[in-house]
């Protein structure tokens, strides 16, 4: 028996496939620097938004606000790397991060790793100023096992809690980043 197509209406036209695209949309209103997180936020857009975050932090910026109205999901290095600006922001002594129109799961998901004793997550909040697209950048391999360890170091940081959770993780990204494959 060989492989079926998909197209192949009479056997597949039940199965509705999606594809969630993904972008980061990022924006000032007075003091506050927005950051809207379209579709997915994952390993793959936590860079820039990192990279952008630092650039605004620099520039004097010290309030940021993550609006979650069109994020479809978060991964672990999207969630670590907010918790990494919230600590670099406290580690500052001012300044905060805020979470706003946060649905169900993605509170769920925050506030199992911690997150909700470092920032501020509601359900709503004031709507987003006109945004743009963060552009987009190609990390290599090294660079970005290097951001996903750094993001789940963050998670841990937060919430020793995390360790025991994150622990095969940390230890992978450590020794991917020191070509030592993993022992199993």
């Amino acid at each position: 028996m060989g492989l079926e197509r998909l197209t192949d209406r009479a056997k597949f036209n039940n199965f509705l496939i999606v594809i969630v695209e993904s972008s980061i949309q990022v924006g000032v209103s007075g003091p506050a620097v927005w950051v809207r997180v379209e579709g997915k936020g994952n390993f793959l857009n936590s860079g820039n938004f990192k990279q952008f975050a630092r650039e605004m932090i620099a520039r004097g910026y010290r309030e940021f606000v993550i609006d979650l109205h069109d994020c479809a999901m978060m991964d672990s290095t999207f969630m670590g790397t907010m918790a990494g600006l919230a600590l670099r922001l406290k580690e500052l002594g001012q300044g905060h991060l805020r979470v706003v129109h946060c649905g169900e799961r993605s509170r769920q998901l925050l506030t199992g790793l911690g997150l909700d004793q470092l920032f501020q997550i509601s359900s709503n909040g004031a709507r987003a100023p006109e945004c743009d697209e963060l552009a987009a950048t190609t990390m290599g391999k090294k660079e970005q096992a290097r951001e996903m360890l750094a993001a789940h170091e963050a998670l841990c940081e937060a919430a020793p809690e995390n360790i025991l959770r994150f622990k095969d993780v940390l230890e992978y990204l450590k020794q991917d980043l020191h070509d030592n494959p993993v022992k199993k």
